[in-house]
């Protein structure tokens, strides 16, 4: 199995905006990876509404955008407007989980869950069959570049088990520290969607690192 690739340009210069969401258009990313940080849930602020506008006119890769924010069913709507085609909430910022996620599929988008490493899987046994991608963070949330925590190996062991014994189609993401040390043993363990920033922005190539992320690390 090949996993699918969603590079975060978090990690890229983003002053070269338009040169790497063109080299993401080259290349066989699946996605494009956006993490949108409030200062609030995280410590950290990054990309607003123009930003995201901005990339969503540039590319037709499906943009996975990762909000890191409180309330998110505030904007729901702004974010289908601004472009996004997967969005991901987290477990621990929204109070009525079951709401805002079909908010995001009346939407028209792909809905998802993040979980902080803190948090067991087993919180989401009752709306997994409503969600479209789980995204395990494999290390604390708001800053990139941070080390993988290893008991995402586990988490991800059972969340796989999780949606085979639910028999949903959800996928799962996993974001943090992910390089090629790592990908193939998070692939094993469960993972259908590969983030991946100082892996693919701190390369020589990009485009080579992004196709070995997908080719060189299979999973039969």
């Amino acid at each position: 199995m090949k996993p699918l690739l969603s590079p975060s340009i978090l990690a890229a210069d983003l002053s070269q905006l338009t040169n790497v969401i063109a080299l993401l258009n080259e290349s066989e990313a699946d996605f494009i990876h956006m993490d949108i940080m409030d200062g609030v849930f995280v410590p950290n602020i990054t990309f607003g509404f123009p930003v995201l506008e901005t990339v969503a006119a540039m590319t037709e890769k499906p943009l996975d955008v990762h909000l890191m924010i409180v309330q998110p069913e505030r904007y729901i709507s702004q974010f289908k407007a601004a472009g996004a085609g997967m969005l991901t909430v987290h477990y621990e910022a929204v109070t009525h989980l079951h709401r805002v996620v079909h908010q995001i599929k009346h939407e028209d988008m792909l809905a998802g869950v993040a979980l902080n490493p803190a948090t067991p899987v087993s919180m989401l046994e009752d709306i997994i069959a409503d969600l479209d991608l789980v995204l395990l963070m494999s290390v604390n949330p708001g800053f990139a570049g941070q080390k993988f925590i290893s008991n995402a190996y586990s988490r991800l062991q059972s969340l796989r088990e999780l949606v085979t014994r639910k028999n949903t189609n959800t996928l799962i993401e996993i974001d943090g520290g992910i390089d090629m040390d790592n990908a193939f043993a998070v692939v094993k363990a469960g993972a259908d969607i590969l983030v991946a920033g100082n892996a693919v922005f701190n390369h020589p190539s990009p485009l080579e690192r992004i196709s070995l992320l997908k080719n060189d690390i299979s999973v039969i």
